[in-house]
């Protein structure tokens, strides 16, 4: 996805950077987490970020060579457009960084591939079923 950078893509300078640091349950406040432990989700990839975003239908670009100053180790990040050239937003339900990282953060565990890599087994079945946010989207 990387190519899209150049060229034909805007700049994406302007975008909002999404790093998954900003939404993982496993890091702290000061590890660079941005969000509520509730409300984020278990160690994001970019990839998974990306899809969410073309989801939320938002123009995204996934920077694969940027690293997470704070823990360099943490490689990748999301460039995010929030609003259109004329100032109106792409998603109307999602005006602010903040609304894009609990979205996102919301979306992430219901990923195809997330969905998929819990349920090889029988026994794990029961292990889906113990998360705690999991009952309010059965109904």
């Amino acid at each position: 996805m990387a190519e899209m950078m150049d060229g034909n893509m805007p700049n994406i300078k302007k975008w909002v950077v999404l790093y998954p640091v900003y939404i993982n349950s496993k890091k702290t406040i000061a590890e660079g987490r941005r969000i509520s432990v509730t409300k984020a989700c278990e160690n994001p990839t970019c990839a998974e970020i990306g899809d969410c975003c073309s989801h939320l239908k938002l123009p995204f670009a996934i920077e694969i060579d940027k690293a997470y100053p704070r823990d360099f180790m943490q490689i990748g990040r999301v460039r995010v457009l929030l609003k259109k050239d004329d100032g109106t937003f792409y998603n109307p339900a999602i005006p602010t960084r903040k609304q894009l990282m609990l979205r996102v953060a919301e979306l992430v565990p219901r990923h195809p591939m997330r969905t998929k890599k819990q349920e090889p087994t029988s026994t794990s079945v029961a292990a889906s079923s113990k998360s705690g946010k999991g009952g309010k989207k059965k109904r």
